[in-house]
């Protein structure tokens, strides 16, 4: 299939902008519980609509007394935390431009963004924030505010404001238009300088309102339950922002986690209590590891894999006959995975706050194993597929006929179509207007009304997609032949004791790979041994462990072809990261940056 497209939801016409919705909901239900705010002794507490609304007003009418005015472009540099959805919609009330900056971007990227954007102001969260932008302020004559949010800038803000009456901020609110621009994003930057993308409000409020529809049983709980999301991913990045205003406009309480690793993440999980999660994959294989380590400590490996392959066998009945292709999990199978629920699957829901019953993962390819089994234990994960230039989703798996290991079908009024090349392009109301003062490179990828993605993908025979590759990360060996690494990588990846994967072998004779072990499951790996713990150095020289990743090594192979397959890999002993530009703030891999840091590793395996 070339095309496929689902049509548009009956919706009443947009109108006006992103923070009526704020002012809306506190005249309709005024108590209504919005967001939980997390206090300094790590309590979670309750934020009526009506606090909130006075909160966006006051901190408005501070940025109209500092001189932000519509049209003006403030930059938020923060991790995700209230005060980040706090400037989103106050910036958006007085009819501003949100310009979102990654907390751990080098102070040149700062320049960069800050310099194209022609940012007026900006918010910084803490002290090495600010130094940040103090690098290069003589380089941003635009940049005229700068606030600190551990230095008390929301109560500067809202004390500048006291005399600004509340009518001057609706006059600003009330000239929003769908069509007048929300946010400028910038892309990661894989590869080159980062662009930004031109977001209106009509992209958010279609993208946000469409999904809020379309997955109701997501974002609407039971007649008495509360429907509530832990939000964790960075609100730099256009995923988190898109479930930020689908929170808001969809009346679900929203809290925020400012760290994404697990040992911080899990107990918040726990103590919020969310109905529903989005995260990256990375999340459900640390949730799923934590899980099967805690087995193994407890001797009881064996039920917990016979568990995982009840749930899988249970869920993927389930799929089969959703597509007409069976008839559902057999009466044995039903008594197996009601024995494994209260010992295994349940213990599951709880390291996610016990509430946890669906999840939406983005960002990167999940391991389709990985999602039958958290469908069988009780979590169903709709898998889903963007861009920033997308803002979020274009295409999502819906909620009564999930493909595991696919990104679903176009989102309802989009369109997916597969170029001859094999290019993904969307066409869709979501689709942002353009690379700010780029011209020739949006049209580099907007082609009447669609964007060309530069993903590779398939449409299978009802519509789903699957994403192969990227044509920039195509590798051509010597002898011709042309290999996509990201299904390679992810299937190394699969192996507890991987960490991170990247396939070289671009204008080499074969195809290879470095590898970065998990070192909180190689510690619990080699304590089953009665091992102590190995030191960085001895990670790429240990014979056991070198056994383990060629076992992740061969398991990816038996995909390929053997023109195709990794011949031969590197342990390495230390992870690729963001500090050391490695990474993307959404965790993706810089490959030149990997490759030339590790170039003497590179040339080692072709000798």
């Amino acid at each position: 299939m070339r095309e496929f497209t689902v049509p548009p939801l009956p919706a009443a016409p947009h109108v006006g902008g992103l923070a009526d919705a704020v002012f809306d909901h506190a005249v309709d239900d005024p108590r209504r519980v919005a967001l939980g705010r997390k206090d300094e002794r790590g309590q979670w507490w309750d934020m009526t609509s009506a606090a909130f609304r006075d909160e966006v007003l006051a901190l408005a009418k501070g940025l109209l007394a500092h001189g932000v005015r519509f049209g003006d472009r403030v930059a938020i540099m923060s991790r995700t935390r209230y005060e980040w959805t706090l400037f989103d919609f106050a910036l958006w009330a007085v009819g501003a431009q949100s310009v979102p900056v990654y907390p751990t971007s080098s102070a040149e990227q700062v320049y960069w963004m800050l310099y194209d954007a022609e940012v007026s102001a900006c918010m910084v969260e803490h002290e090495d924030h600010a130094m940040t932008i103090g690098s290069v302020i003589d380089r941003l004559p635009r940049l005229k505010r700068l606030w600190q949010l551990d230095a008390d800038a929301v109560d500067e803000l809202f004390a500048a404001g006291a005399g600004i009456d509340d009518e001057v901020v609706h006059r600003h609110r009330r000239a929003v238009t769908p069509d007048s621009v929300a946010t400028v994003i910038y892309t990661s930057g894989t590869t080159g300088r980062p662009k930004g993308c031109v977001i209106t409000h009509a992209c958010f409020m279609f993208e946000a309102d469409t999904v809020l529809n379309r997955w109701e049983p997501v974002f609407r709980s039971k007649a008495g339950e509360e429907t509530s999301t832990l939000l964790f991913l960075p609100l730099a990045h256009v995923f988190g922002r898109m479930i930020e205003i689908a929170a808001i406009r969809g009346r679900v309480k929203l809290g925020h986690q400012p760290v994404l690793q697990a040992s911080a993440l899990l107990p918040d999980l726990v103590a919020f209590r969310p109905s529903f999660i989005l995260a990256v994959p990375y999340i459900f294989e640390k949730v799923y590891q934590a899980a099967r380590r805690k087995a193994e400590r407890d001797g009881k490996a064996g039920p917990f894999d016979k568990a995982v392959e009840v749930a899988v066998r249970y869920a993927e009945a389930l799929e089969h006959r959703a597509f007409g292709l069976g008839p559902g999990p057999s009466a044995t199978l039903r008594v197996q995975h009601q024995f494994f629920e209260k010992a295994v699957y349940s213990k599951v829901r709880d390291a996610m706050g016990g509430r946890v019953r669906h999840a939406m993962s983005g960002g990167s390819a999940m391991d389709r194993r990985l999602g039958l089994f958290f469908a069988g234990a009780g979590v169903t994960v709709y898998e889903g597929y963007g861009l920033t230039e997308s803002c979020a989703a274009a295409t999502a798996n819906p909620p009564e006929r999930t493909r595991y290991g696919t990104v679903g079908q176009p989102i309802p009024g989009t369109s997916v179509h597969i170029a001859a090349d094999g290019e993904v392009w969307l066409s869709g109301g979501q689709i942002f207007s353009g690379y700010l003062n780029d011209p020739k490179a949006t049209d580099a990828v907007l082609h009447d009304g669609w964007l060309a993605t530069g993903d590779l993908g398939a449409l299978d025979e009802d519509g789903y997609l699957t994403i192969t590759g990227r044509k920039k990360e195509i590798l051509v060996t010597s002898g011709g032949k042309s290999v996509s690494p990201g299904a390679l990588e992810d299937r190394v990846r699969a192996h507890p004791l991987v960490s991170q994967c990247i396939v070289v072998g671009n204008d080499r004779p074969y195809i290879a790979a470095l590898v970065t072990v998990d070192r909180e499951a190689v510690d619990h790996w080699l304590s089953l041994q009665g091992r102590p713990p190995l030191k960085p150095t001895d990670l790429v020289r240990d014979k056991d462990l070198e056994m383990e990743v060629r076992r992740a090594v061969v398991a990816a192979n038996t995909a390929v072809s053997q023109a195709e397959s990794i011949r031969t890999f590197r342990i390495l002993a230390h992870p690729f990261s963001e500090e050391l530009g490695l990474l993307t703030p959404s965790l993706k891999l810089k490959r030149k940056a990997i490759e030339a840091a590790y170039a003497i590793e590179v040339d080692a395996l072709y000798r």
